[in-house]
């Protein structure tokens, strides 16, 4: 089955959402998800988007997407990608639709000479573990996550 990828539009922004609330339930995180339809419309399309996205699509439908923004490596001197969210529909896993949106961000780095292509995945999720070490991917476990949010961030961001 043929399989294109293609950036999103803001006519997207509700297939955005409804593919950001089904990996949030995959990833047992539904409880997380509160983005909207008028965040996505406004963070993706607005006048000065951060952030961006793409849609795999099989046959025509919709299938899979991939957002993204860019970062920045100091040691490196160079910009990357950060990939936030790959997600590709239960149905349609298997198919090669997660390696060509990986493959189409891979390719956007190397044209516009970007030093790195990042994410996070969960680790109980050895089976996209393992695809993305299929895919070049290395776990970079010397590394912790760190967060401030919520009342923590609203205390160390007063004046």
């Amino acid at each position: 089955m043929a399989i294109s990828i293609r950036s999103a539009v803001a006519a997207d922004a509700a297939l955005i959402v409804r593919f950001i609330a089904d990996l949030a339930a995959y990833e047992r995180l539904a409880h997380e998800a509160r983005a909207t339809e008028a965040d996505v419309l406004r963070d993706l399309f607005g006048s000065d988007p951060k952030v961006f996205c793409e849609l795999a699509e099989q046959e025509g439908r919709p299938v899979g997407f991939a957002l993204w923004f860019y970062t920045y490596s100091t040691f490196q001197g160079r910009h990357g990608i950060w990939l936030e969210d790959l997600f590709v529909e239960p149905e349609a896993r298997g198919q090669g639709i997660g390696k060509a949106l990986l493959a189409h961000l891979a390719q956007r780095c190397v044209r516009e000479g970007l030093g790195r292509l990042e994410w996070w995945v969960l680790d109980w999720n050895e089976p996209a573990i393992e695809f993305y070490k299929s895919q070049g991917g290395v776990m970079q476990d010397d590394w912790t996550k760190v967060r401030v949010d919520g009342a923590a961030l609203q205390r160390l961001g007063a004046p």
